[in-house]
């Protein structure tokens, strides 16, 4: 008595669809996919033609695949757990900075009182660092010179007063930096500004640190902690 054959699709097709995200519809479960293989093989194993069976090779290639897809998206999830616990602590560290003083980098000064703080950042050491600061007017009104400066981050206090000793008002300046090393102009020299973290965001952009003087900032962006 002749043997029905009942025809099914390849292996090939059929069960790389199954697990490949490219040729399927992804799922949200790597359970789900899982299951949808299992029972698609076994759909195949019960209505294989006996005059020609499956390929074991073939079927174990696809094992391999999916092992490879679970493998793949249980790292995904490893890594938004990392990401999120790292996002966690960033956020401690930062709400540990509210009402504290901060350098980064800007051109302004805020003078109070007869006392601003600013700082310079330096990538490499430098013979003479001048620092020329403007009223609002863009008027120069003093320069402070220092010799013989290591590489980092300094801040600087300045005390309000003019280059003929008189003393300034309140208000808002800015001021420009030039570091020479050899006589050369170094070009990594940069300005810091002060301000004081007023309150932290979290958000899609990460952990962003509120100083109504410079605006939000990344954790990166602080050079230093006063």
């Amino acid at each position: 008595m002749p043997t029905a054959a009942t025809t099914a699709a390849p292996v090939t097709d059929v069960l790389l669809n199954a697990v490949n995200p490219k040729k399927a519809v992804a799922t949200d479960s790597v359970q789900a996919d899982t299951d949808k293989f299992m029972t698609l093989l076994v759909t195949q194993l019960k209505n294989q033609d006996p005059m020609s069976p499956l390929d074991n090779a073939q079927i174990t290639s696809q094992l391999a695949q999916l092992s490879t897809v679970t493998g793949v998206n249980k790292l995904n999830t490893t890594l938004e757990s990392l990401k999120s616990s790292y996002q966690s602590a960033e956020s401690v560290q930062a709400a540990g900075m509210i009402n504290h003083g901060v350098l980064s980098e800007g051109k302004n000064i805020g003078l109070a009182d007869g006392k601003a703080i600013f700082g310079i950042d330096l990538a490499t050491p430098a013979d003479t660092v001048d620092i020329v600061i403007k009223n609002a007017a863009g008027k120069e009104v003093d320069v402070i010179q220092l010799e013989n400066q290591p590489a980092g981050t300094m801040p600087i206090t300045w005390d309000g007063k003019a280059s003929d000793g008189k003393t300034l008002g309140n208000g808002n300046y800015v001021f420009s930096v030039e570091a020479r090393s050899g006589g050369k102009v170094l070009k990594d020299a940069v300005g810091l500004q002060f301000g004081v973290v007023a309150s932290v965001s979290t958000g899609a952009g990460g952990v962003k640190l509120n100083v109504p003087t410079s605006g939000q900032l990344s954790m990166s962006d602080i050079k230093q902690i006063l």
